[in-house]
């Protein structure tokens, strides 16, 4: 079973991506994904 999350950037906090996560894993998602506002890749993590 998979649950829906958003992910926002480090830098710039901007939420650009979502995704679907194991609902068993209780880490949060890391992915290093491309910025459009930053326009770089950077390190986009799950929001609560």
């Amino acid at each position: 079973m998979a649950k829906k999350v958003v992910l926002a950037c480090a830098e710039c906090l901007s939420r650009n991506y979502s995704t679907n996560k194991n609902v068993s894993s209780t880490e949060r998602l890391e992915v290093r994904k491309f910025c459009k506002k930053c326009g770089t890749y950077t390190l986009h993590r799950e929001t609560k």
